[in-house]
């Protein structure tokens, strides 16, 4: 909902009552992933890679006193004696077990205090004025932000050994069946959004982009096409593998996706804490960009770009628009997304008919975040909003930008545009990936 100057009353409160949802959903994902382990696995630090869980939960009770409580609201600091230490720029992740951290009893109770005070602003707060408050921008990027924090905290769990503590219904089998790929006609079309209320700063201004014909697959990539790729040699064979890529496959040990095991001729994943038998016709999840690399040179194909991506996912043939999802400009639902944590897996591909694009490319918000080819650039006229750290200084970095969405990913943190980067090494995340090629002389 966007809302005018001559926005009416009910407008309004249909707008808070909105933003109060969405934050409201974030904090009981937040509890339910800190409050379902100990205080012990609560200070923990599962992996460097990762930031003890207790660390995520007073960050995000930071951010939200810095920008909602002190910025929007004007009023007085909480806890602004913790600024520093919950500064993620200020402390690598490695290091933050040995800061003096608040503990899990008092990082709860600081979180609820900033809420309570968050929510008196949004009472107040006329959502109009600035750009920062402008549409409940500052509610919704806070929101944002600790969804996208959860999705950290629910990689961490992965991570985490022990008896499992998560649980959730199994992700749908296939309702159609889905396979081969499709053609995307050469053209422009517009990339980004300068008219979506809660994008993030990258996703900004919406450009013309002039896109050659391509063919991309039309479902992502699955664990049964995977594993023909470690059964033909893919992780022995050094030309299929770029230079840095073959490195870090070697220094790494890399000879599946993280968390499979094979015992005999039988391969298992590791979810959550449960050893689970691979389904066949899920993407594959948890391999990093060097391994999507590798896959698509041994398989003759390419890793998509990020305007390819983005032009199958959003581009309507039939009217020239970009949609905000594939599937048109309603909210995700359980019939066209796998989000929100509603699962703990990637489901099966043919899954979400309805969630197709126009251009019948299935599941590209869901399930998996898709590496593409594309490293991570501003657009052109990219202006920094609210700060530089978000974006900006990442830009031009040794990061590769992921497309989608995953099965962790909330809808309020995933649409058509939003943009996700990291470096070409992780796994941990929840990324898989889909293939795209050149077209033939005569497919043009």
């Amino acid at each position: 909902m966007t809302l005018s100057v001559s926005a009416d009353h009910a407008d309004r409160e249909r707008a808070r009552a909105r933003i109060a949802d969405v934050l409201a959903r974030a904090r009981r994902r937040t509890a339910l992933l800190t409050d379902s382990v100990d205080e012990a696995d609560l200070v923990a630090q599962h992996s460097p890679l990762m930031s003890p869980l207790v660390w995520d939960l007073a960050h995000i009770g930071n951010q939200e006193e810095l920008w909602l409580v002190r910025d929007v609201g004007g009023r007085e600091p909480v806890r602004s004696d913790i600024d520093e230490l919950y500064d993620a720029f200020k402390h690598a992740r490695a290091n933050r077990p040995a800061l003096p951290l608040l503990n899990p009893e008092q990082a709860r109770d600081y979180v609820g205090t900033v809420r309570e005070k968050v929510f008196d602003v949004l009472e107040s707060s006329p959502l109009l004025g600035n750009p920062l408050v402008d549409n409940g921008f500052a509610f919704g990027m806070i929101a944002q932000h600790e969804q996208q924090h959860d999705e950290t905290m629910l990689a961490t769990h992965q991570l985490r050994l022990g008896a499992p503590v998560l649980s959730a219904p199994p992700a749908p089998s296939a309702r159609v069946p889905v396979g081969g790929e499709v053609v995307v006609p050469a053209g422009e079309f517009m990339m980004g959004t300068s008219a979506d209320p809660w994008a993030l700063d990258n996703e900004r201004p919406a450009h013309p982009v002039s896109v050659e014909g391509f063919a991309i697959d039309v479902a992502p990539l699955t664990n049964e096409q995977y594993l023909a790729f470690i059964d033909d040699g893919g992780y022995e064979r050094r030309e299929l593998w770029s230079e840095r890529g073959w490195a870090h496959r070697q220094e790494a040990g890399l000879v599946a996706p993280q968390f499979w095991e094979r015992e005999g001729n039988q391969w298992y994943r590791r979810v959550f804490g449960v050893r689970t038998a691979l389904r066949p016709r899920q993407p594959v999840v948890h391999v990093c960009w060097f391994e999507a690399e590798a896959y698509a040179r041994w398989a003759g194909k390419r890793l998509p770009t990020e305007a390819e991506w983005e032009k199958a996912a959003r581009f309507d043939p039939a009217t020239g628009a970009s949609r905000r999802y594939p599937w048109g400009a309603d909210e995700p639902s359980e019939r066209t997304a796998n989000l929100g944590q509603r699962h703990l897996e990637p489901a099966e591909v043919g899954a979400y008919p309805a969630g197709a694009s126009a251009t019948g490319v299935h599941q590209l918000i869901g399930d998996v975040w898709e590496w593409c080819s594309s490293g991570f650039e501003a657009y052109p006229g990219f202006r920094a909003f609210p700060y530089r750290e978000y974006s900006e200084v990442f830009f031009g970095g040794d990061y590769r930008i992921l497309r989608g969405g995953s099965f962790g990913t909330d809808e309020v943190a995933c649409r058509g545009t939003f943009r996700n980067w990291d470096h070409p090494i992780r796994r941990q995340i929840f990324a898989g990936f889909r293939l795209a090629r050149d077209l033939r002389e005569d497919e043009r």
